[in-house]
């Protein structure tokens, strides 16, 4: 399976296959006409990268969407010239963007600065982290297992084996069974930890205010993975979130700068 390159805005894409293969990197050189909008490196199923798709969507800019085969960060490891693997990245012209830690936001903060979005507020910024740390540890935790299960319905049989190779190394021999297993029991979890989220949203159309900051877009990410499969639904439990959850994904972001680059 050969990287993907998708050119979008938030309405248009067109696919092709492309057959080669501090958190902020400078990179020198001059800047072709290939790379004259922001990227985003990914796996589309990805917690992480549905996150800062959907801030580059909301966004309402040009971008370009790269897919990568989920055990292939051949790519990854060189745009950020070997210190990161993981995903999603972003490249902005001269500029690679990763993760420093487990906790950072580095992508997020960059494009919300870069695009002048309005998701990190100061005033904000410790109810967002406690939010964002729970989205990404009990939050997650659940979604990526109840998607997990059908692993085979979103991994190309190529690259099935050491995708399972590595899954079952982190996480235990059978542990895709095991989770199958267990699905009600996940699903239970996963419905009694949104319940703070659906509180929230009772008298708000976001979880904190009249318009979406950070962590909005980050559970619209844990739980755009839940749903990648299309085998879960919401929980019925929580109409709050399912209203919000429509929200989220047509919402545009109605004030941003004429020009990212100057």
């Amino acid at each position: 399976m050969g990287i993907q390159i998708v050119t979008t805005t938030s309405d248009i894409a067109s696919i092709s296959t492309c057959h080669h293969a501090v958190g902020v990197l400078k990179c020198a050189g001059q800047r072709d006409e290939f790379f004259d909008m922001i990227e985003l490196i990914q796996i589309p199923w990805s917690p992480y990268c549905i996150v800062q798709r959907r801030i580059l969507e909301f966004a309402g800019v040009r971008f370009k969407i790269i897919n990568i085969p989920s055990q292939d960060r051949s790519l990854v490891w060189k745009l950020t010239k070997q210190r990161y693997y993981g995903v999603p990245i972003i490249r902005d012209g001269k500029n690679v963007l990763f993760e420093v830690s487990d906790d950072s936001q580095v992508i997020a903060k960059y494009l919300d600065e870069e695009l002048q979005l309005g998701l990190f507020p100061a005033g904000l910024e410790g109810v967002q982290s406690i939010l964002w740390r729970f989205i990404e540890n009990e939050i997650e935790g659940a979604t990526f297992r109840l998607n997990d299960i059908y692993w085979k319905e979103n991994v190309p049989a190529p690259d099935q084996l050491d995708f399972l190779r590595f899954k079952e190394r982190k996480f235990g021999r059978g542990c895709f069974d095991q989770w199958r297993a267990q699905q009600d029991e996940w699903l239970r979890q996963l419905e009694q930890k949104l319940v703070p989220f659906e509180e929230m949203l009772a008298h708000q159309p976001f979880f904190l205010g009249a318009q979406p900051r950070f962590v909005d877009f980050d559970l619209f990410g844990m739980l755009g993975n839940f749903l990648y499969s299309g085998h879960h639904q919401l929980p019925a439990a929580h109409p709050q979130i399912i209203a919000w959850h429509r929200r989220m994904n047509t919402l545009k972001h109605t004030k941003r700068r004429e020009k990212l680059h100057h």
